[in-house]
């Protein structure tokens, strides 16, 4: 069945494009535990990999972090070893340098998927710039306890599992949910990063 595609259609899309814009969802990340290399969509490469172009291809860990605050990369790099063996979900807050902006305070949310041996093989997450929101503190890398995951855990799982059904999709109709789940994301990790703090 075709989707037609109207005039208001067309501006209610580009309203929820500049919504999402404004509320800080800057990117997401596709990270293959096993090859040690990272995808990235244009807004994640433009800040993790300095470089938009790079959207799409496979970058390998060093190169695929780049971006990240020289402060806050040793820190994070073994948080992030630590997480393969933990429960799946996470979220962290770190600083990036970005080359047109400046430093910059990223949450990032994410998901740890095991193979049928329990083995971590991949990582899937979304990004959102929180540098206007964020109070003075530093950076932090948090983990979900599976067993006593609260609704809001429950729902950003729910969140990342669409998105990744959606990125597999193409056409308009997937663009448009795909901002929708973005912005949905955003809140929900926005809640979780502050209950994380406290």
């Amino acid at each position: 069945m075709a989707t037609v595609v109207d005039g208001d259609s067309l501006e209610s899309f580009d309203d929820l494009r500049s919504a999402l814009d404004a509320s800080g969802v800057v990117g997401t990340w596709d990270w293959d535990m096993v090859l040690r290399c990272a995808r990235y969509d244009r807004g994640a490469a433009n800040l993790l990999a300095l470089d938009p172009e790079r959207a799409g291809q496979s970058l390998h860990a060093e190169e695929a972090m780049i971006g990240i605050h020289p402060d806050d990369r040793e820190w994070l790099f073994e948080a992030v070893k630590r997480s393969r063996a933990g429960r799946g979900l996470f979220v962290a807050e770190y600083r990036v340098v970005s080359q047109d902006r400046g430093i910059r305070w990223l949450l990032s949310r994410g998901r740890v998927y095991y193979d049928q041996r329990g083995r971590p093989v991949r990582s899937k997450g979304v990004l959102i710039d929180i540098t206007e929101s964020r109070e003075e503190s530093g950076g932090f890398f948090a983990e979900a306890d599976t067993e006593a995951r609260t609704p809001l855990d429950r729902a950003a799982a729910s969140l990342l599992d669409a998105r990744k059904a959606l990125d597999e999709a193409a056409g308009e109709a997937s663009n448009h949910l795909r901002l929708i789940l973005d912005l949905a994301l955003f809140e929900v990790g926005a809640h979780l990063a502050r209950r994380a703090r406290h």
